[in-house]
């Protein structure tokens, strides 16, 4: 009798990626690499945590490893400034936006207000910092150092302005939270499948919303001692503290990013 068995097909070189199944986790992470933000917050996590790989590699007396690791996280952090250079746009497109649609109380517009000024300030002064860092406009030491001391004053400000957004919208949280808990409880004497159904949708939306608020917080307990130490004139804070706090910001911010483009 012949052969019954299948033809076995020859392997083309140029086809080898046939041999991987699509994968779901690929098309998330390309997505993730292809915004502004995706690529910033893993430059960010290698910028913050390669100071603490250069801290423990001094301590063990591995001096040009160190250096090495400085010489890669140097340029990530420029990159990462010129990121931010059209910051300004999505800036005055939001407080547009927030005239237009305000949140939920007056307390959170004025905060918001207050913020979008705080960073109207931020980032043409990081800019012009920047600029002069790199002798593309001429600016004396004593200027550049003053304008980089405001500018992260400025982005201070915004950071402790958002421990009280924070504050506001966790108020707002359980307030809503309550405002469902006896939704629930008059849904159940009525046995609603359909209001059920709902308030079962609407729990699940203060679970994500929590979430956030949550992960919002610690990114800002992160960035706080960064902006402090950078508003300070010859401060005192160690490198491996900008490292720790840093990497905690990357951390989540990388977590947000990657699941708001899931």
């Amino acid at each position: 009798m012949g052969n019954l068995s299948k033809p076995t097909r020859s392997l083309n070189p140029l086809g080898v990626a046939g041999l991987f199944e699509p994968s779901p986790f690929l098309d998330h992470l390309v997505k993730f690499l292809g915004t502004v933000s995706g690529t910033d917050k893993v430059f960010m996590f290698v910028q913050y945590y390669s100071k603490i790989v250069t801290w423990f590699l001094l301590r063990v007396g591995k001096k040009i490893a160190a250096e090495q690791i400085t010489n890669l996280a140097t340029p990530i952090s420029d990159f990462r400034i010129l990121l931010r250079y059209y910051g300004l746009l999505p800036l005055i497109q939001w407080m547009i936006h927030i005239e237009h649609n305000p949140p939920p109380t007056r307390y959170l517009l004025t905060i918001e207000r207050l913020q979008n000024f705080a960073n109207i300030l931020y980032y043409p002064l990081e800019h012009m910092w920047w600029l002069g860092q790199h002798k593309v406009i001429p600016l004396a030491d004593t200027t550049m150092n003053r304008i980089g001391l405001w500018s992260c004053r400025f982005w201070a400000i915004y950071v402790i302005l958002q421990f009280l957004h924070l504050y506001e919208e966790w108020k707002l949280l359980k307030r809503r939270r309550n405002e469902i808990a006896r939704k629930a409880v008059t849904s159940s004497s009525s046995s609603s499948s359909s209001d059920s159904a709902e308030i079962e949708m609407e729990q699940k939306a203060l679970r994500v919303n929590e979430e956030e608020i949550i992960r919002n917080a610690i990114v800002n307990v992160g960035y706080l001692p960064l902006t402090l130490h950078w508003s300070i004139e010859n401060s005192s804070f160690p490198d491996i503290g900008v490292g720790i706090f840093g990497t905690l910001a990357a951390i989540y911010q990388f977590i947000a990013v990657w699941k708001s483009t899931g």
